[in-house]
């Protein structure tokens, strides 16, 4: 049970703080970008990589993607030809090893006879997740990885290879090849070959050798990993159709929303041209993803321009649609004309949240798949989750605000507005947290990604949701030809009008002078002042009172003046 255990782990092991120092982090990531004219994608690149001990064995891990069974086989004749085009047509899954090299240290070239053929082993393993215990002595009941002197003598192994328990019924997997040195050669070359995918699973790659003698032993080279339809990862392939049908409901949502505009283009209020901002930055943020991910799946690189682009409107988009639920929870372009003095932290929260996700953003595109940077993953990571527990945090005690204020000045229609918006931001953030335990139980119960093929719904979900989210705000905030319902306004009448009451009848004409209604002015509600408030309430009641009582008078002297 130890050894099982210990195999187990082994499987898993293949498979200065201040301001400044961050924004400067930051922004050497994103200008890096521009000296990049692309980025790898499923061709994965070795660049003098070492190897890792483990047990009695060394191992270099060459890279892992989900991969789909091939629905054409690749001729075996032409297996080793990359400049066969039928090698690269549509249908066929495969891994391609491509200029691969292994340099082995002077010293250890040295020991070798010269006139010995085979001097030093390295074998490429390739290996499907679920047959991961096929490696290694388990089954022997070793702890060993490489065949032993003690092994070897039952022949259950080579001595001087990896361990491969071999199943009558699947002999292909786990897979090897080996490349050997020659003589006192410092270099050996890997044959070039593809290796065709014939069942569908979670692939890893591992490059190893048992001899002592190779430690310091440096590949060099590139592998190109394929799908059936293309060269994305099989965990990122569902996306890209998914992308295509969000552009088409962000355009659909765009047409109607434009026409909604086109119609009440005399009554628009300032909050329309916001949403509209965030509906055109989604709609351009899902149409370049789906052409990066389209370019990713012909090409098997990521061009860095795509990449910059879709990458850098995604954390525009972000950051404007936070920066509308926060404005909009603080009742702006409806309980109050400008955010005033708290613009600036706005705009200041707005602006940190954006280098940090557009960093963020760079660091998960850039690179191969499975080959992110884990700490500068988890250095950017942090402090974006940070600023969005800000925003919820603030956007909730604005909308408490602002439904406590709209409730004290009776304002019904506008406070039945709120009280929707805030349910649909309370379900929103249930689901959130509800769909982030999700993750964290489908990332901590799946290590190895066996479960690849659900892996694409994660990040599906949270766009999915901001896009409901969205149509809920076009919703509630639609252009109409009675803005003023739901709008700010200086003057009283507004409020008085949603509670039906009128100053003057349609058949009153009044003489010389037009009648005013009385101006009121915003007023920040607070419970420490809240019944400094009523009085200031009263006292507009009793200037209502004197303003209508001075109306009844000069409609008296107008009817006595010009009589029916």
């Amino acid at each position: 049970m130890g050894n099982n255990r210990e195999y187990i782990c082994f499987s898993k092991d293949l498979i200065g703080n201040g301001c400044f120092q961050k924004l400067t982090f930051v922004v050497i990531i994103y200008w890096s970008c521009f000296l990049i004219s692309q980025v790898g994608g499923s061709i994965h690149e070795y660049q003098n990589e070492s190897f890792i001990r483990r047990s009695n064995s060394f191992f270099f891990h060459g890279g892992s993607e989900g991969l789909y069974a091939s629905k054409l086989h690749i001729d075996p004749d032409r297996k080793g030809s990359s400049s066969s085009e039928e090698n690269h047509s549509n249908g066929k899954s495969f891994i391609r090893f491509e200029s691969i090299i292994f340099r082995r240290t002077k010293e250890s070239a040295e020991k070798k006879n010269e006139m010995q053929q085979k001097t030093g082993l390295v074998e490429a393993i390739i290996v499907d997740v679920k047959d991961r215990e096929k490696i290694g002595g388990s089954y022997l009941h070793s702890s060993a990885i490489c065949c032993t002197p003690d092994l070897s003598k039952d022949r259950s192994c080579k001595l001087g290879e990896v361990i491969i328990h071999q199943d009558p019924n699947n002999p292909n997997s786990p897979q090897r090849i080996q490349t050997f040195f020659e003589g006192k050669n410092e270099e050996a070359s890997m044959v070039l070959q593809t290796v065709e995918i014939n069942r569908t699973g979670m692939y890893y790659l591992y490059f190893m050798f048992c001899d002592p003698e190779l430690t310091g032993m440096l590949i060099s080279g590139r592998t190109v990993w394929r799908n059936p339809e293309g060269y994305l990862p099989g965990k990122m392939a569902p996306l890209m159709t998914y992308f295509g049908l969000m552009s088409l409901a962000y355009l659909v949502l765009g047409v109607v929303w434009f026409l909604w505009f086109v119609q009440y283009w005399k009554d628009i209020i300032q909050l329309h041209y916001h949403i509209t901002a965030v509906v055109g930055l989604g709609m351009c943020e899902m149409a370049l993803w789906y052409f990066e991910f389209a370019n990713f799946n012909a090409t098997g690189s990521r061009p860095m321009g795509i990449t910059l682009w879709a990458v850098t409107f995604s954390a525009i988009k972000k950051t404007v649609s936070r920066l509308l639920l926060l404005v909009v929870s603080m009742g702006y372009g409806v309980v109050r004309p400008t955010l005033g003095g708290i613009t600036f932290k706005v705009l200041l929260l707005g602006l940190t949240y954006f280098v940090f996700s557009e960093a963020l953003g760079l660091v998960e595109n850039l690179g191969n798949i499975d080959d992110l940077t884990g700490k500068a993953r988890i250095f950017l990571v942090l402090p974006v989750s940070l600023l969005d527990a800000c925003f919820i945090v603030w956007i909730f005690s604005a909308l408490s605000q602002t439904l406590e204020k709209l409730q004290i000045r009776r304002s019904m229609a506008k406070f039945a507005l709120y009280r929707k918006f805030t349910n649909s931001l309370a379900i929103s953030v249930l689901l959130s947290i509800a769909w982030i335990g999700y993750e964290l139980y489908f990332n901590a119960a799946d290590p190895l990604s066996e479960l690849w093929q659900r892996a694409w719904v994660i990040p599906a979900f949270w766009n999915l949701l901001a896009f409901v989210l969205l149509i809920v705000i076009c919703i509630l905030w639609a252009p109409s030809n009675n803005p003023t319902r739901y709008a700010y306004s200086e003057e009283t009448g507004d409020d008085l009008e949603e509670e039906g009451i009128s100053l003057t009848g349609t058949s009153v004409i009044l003489a010389g002078e037009s009648a005013t209604k009385p101006e009121r002015k915003e007023r920040k509600v607070s419970t420490a002042d809240l019944f400094g408030l009523v009085e200031e309430l009263e006292e507009d009641k009793r200037e209502y009172d004197m303003t209508r009582h001075i109306i009844r008078n000069k409609t008296s002297c107008t009817l006595a003046l010009f009589p029916p």
